[in-house]
């Protein structure tokens, strides 16, 4: 274009226009901070909590750990088979656990251990040598036993929003097992009695009733000679 034409609507481009930006790798991904999106969240679901929740407030337990008599029943089975008392505890709480497995790991890891180290000490006596085996045996038996079944305490006051013992539920177990497993029975059972569903009224539906109508042309009531002339009609009443 000739320099005193019109001037041109059009920018030229250079390279020299504009300086260039240097950009960092990953620099365009980050994420975006939104503060509106910054709320409570339920640690099991992880849904969103309404600003207005409150969490449920944590209940005592309902007998204390040496109420042991007030159910017969449990306290037996705690004593001669805690193994049988633990699996149903856990088959309570977790309905698709089966109480067989927890009985089984019950029965090898604890009682397992005490049965070793008296076999131990029936078979080779009491001496240096066997005395090391023994305690062993009672020690991972005694360790077991706090860990394994006071991890299902602790689930099971979790569910329940019951307050904390004043030791750990490691502790609890490793101390008094016999009792917790049957407080713990007992907790479940007096909870779970509550929510049994009431029986309901079931009402039986009539039988099936049929009307027959017969509709005559000449109306006098008399049958009609002919049976092209004679229409049924039937009407069948069904309960839904």
């Amino acid at each position: 274009m000739e320099e005193g034409g019109p001037q041109s609507r059009y920018v030229k481009l250079t390279k020299d226009q504009a300086p260039l930006e240097d950009i960092k790798p990953g620099e365009l991904n980050q994420p975006i901070d939104v503060p509106q999106l910054h709320v409570r969240k339920c640690n099991e679901c992880g849904q969103a909590l309404p600003e207005s929740f409150e969490p449920p407030a944590n209940e005592p337990w309902t007998t204390g750990i040496f109420g042991c008599a007030e159910d017969t029943e449990s306290c037996w089975t705690g004593l001669f088979c805690p193994c049988v008392l633990f699996g149903r505890n856990v088959e309570s709480l977790r309905e698709d656990t089966p109480w067989t497995t927890p009985c089984i790991c019950h029965a090898i890891f604890v009682e397992g251990g005490i049965a070793l180290a008296a076999a131990t000490a029936v078979f080779h006596g009491i001496d240096p040598r066997t005395s090391f085996l023994i305690c062993e045996g009672l020690l991972f038996s005694w360790w077991m036993c706090g860990i394994y079944t006071g991890l299902f305490r602790q689930s099971l006051q979790k569910k329940y929003h019951l307050k904390n013992s004043p030791c750990d539920p490691c502790a609890v177990h490793c101390t008094m097992h016999w009792c917790a497993l049957c407080q713990e029975h007992r907790e479940m059972k007096g909870r779970l009695s509550d929510d049994v569903v009431m029986p309901m009224t079931v009402v039986n539906p009539p039988p099936v009733q049929e009307m027959n109508s017969a509709r005559n042309g000449n109306g006098n009531g008399m049958a009609p000679s002919s049976a092209k002339s004679e229409e049924h009609t039937n009407l069948e009443m069904q309960a839904l």
